[in-house]
């Protein structure tokens, strides 16, 4: 966020003066990952719409529902690193008077609609793998894995592209998770055509078609909360408030803090805001005391943007009557 957080002390003109209105924080993967070019992404869609043709047109020739259904979720999967490439180029957008956070949050977006994509075939799957069970489906045995085959290739070739960048974005491990599990679903499918060729036992390819379902429904039950709270705005995961409280009371010059809000705007930043409670006397050690409250955010707990009001004992209307540190009344 470079090296100016604004600070309130009473006085918006302060922080014009310190910052500038306006000014950019970075992005939530883009910038993490300039150095990665979006062909990778491109040529991933690209692989996952040429798997996708080849499984309609297998599944056409060989009757095989499975190969259709496996093509849809290819299909999907292509939709999906097209959102997140296109949620990369939204991101890359510089803040403004209108969106003064800047779009790094697009990559949530697209993250929240990948992993609701996920959710869709995952359920969709579980629904396939039991329906097959009751009314197995007579499937051409060798078109069935040369066509897996070529999906392996392809699902390989995809996440070999995207595990680069698949680190530090949600919005890109949601789509780098979509290829290991078509890697597995491929996998799955060729075991399946061995054991309808050699020991015609279609049950097997319902079997691993349940686990694969399982294993997806796991991964959007993994992710899409994490999502889901950045998006509103929550506190990070497993972030310890209440130690933080007791060590802002215990800085020298501190009496009191209180209207805290704490959230993360992106994966990589997160933000607070809070009212300052320090004694009259304490006037002239305000910048001394900023400071220390700024050097103990950001190296305890990572926190780079903090906005800080700072109030005097027994002069401020904007206190919690029943004591509560997180208060929404007061500005």
């Amino acid at each position: 966020m470079g090296s100016c957080d604004h600070n309130h002390s009473g006085e918006s003109a302060e922080n014009h003066e310190n910052c500038g209105s306006l000014h950019h924080h970075g992005l939530t993967s883009a910038g993490q990952f300039d150095s990665v070019s979006d062909s990778r992404l491109l040529w991933s869609v690209l692989l996952n719409q040429f798997l996708t043709v080849a499984q309609v047109i297998a599944g056409i020739f060989s009757g095989s529902v499975a190969l259709l259904s496996d093509a849809a979720h290819n299909f999907s999967d292509a939709n999906s690193l097209l959102i997140a490439y296109i949620a990369r180029r939204i991101a890359r957008k510089e803040a403004n008077q209108r969106y003064t956070f800047g779009y790094r949050r697009a990559e949530l977006i697209g993250a929240t609609i990948n992993l609701t994509l996920l959710a869709v075939v995952g359920c969709y799957l579980v629904y396939e793998a039991i329906h097959r069970f009751f009314d197995p489906q007579p499937i051409i045995g060798w078109l069935m894995a040369v066509t897996a085959a070529i999906a392996l290739v392809v699902d390989l070739g995809t996440a070999f592209l995207l595990w680069a960048m698949s680190k530090g974005s949600l919005n890109v491990r949601a789509a780098f998770i979509h290829n290991l599990v078509d890697a597995a679903g491929s996998i799955a499918v060729l075991i399946g055509a061995a054991a309808v060729i050699y020991l015609d036992w279609l049950w097997v390819d319902s079997f691993l078609t349940l686990l694969i379902a399982t294993y997806i429904l796991y991964q959007v039950w993994q992710m899409l909360p994490e999502a889901t709270r950045i998006l509103m705005e929550g506190a990070p995961a497993n972030f310890h408030f209440e130690e933080m409280m007791t060590d802002l009371g215990g800085i020298d010059g501190v009496s009191g803090v209180h209207h805290v809000h704490l959230w993360e705007l992106d994966e990589s930043h997160r933000a607070l805001e809070a009212h300052v409670v320090i004694q009259p006397t304490r006037f002239e050690d305000l910048e001394t005391i900023k400071r220390e409250i700024k050097s103990y955010l950001t190296g305890e707990h990572n926190i780079r943007h903090s906005t800080l009001e700072f109030e005097f004992a027994g002069t401020s209307d904007c206190h919690d009557s029943d004591g509560n540190l997180i208060h929404e009344g007061c500005s």
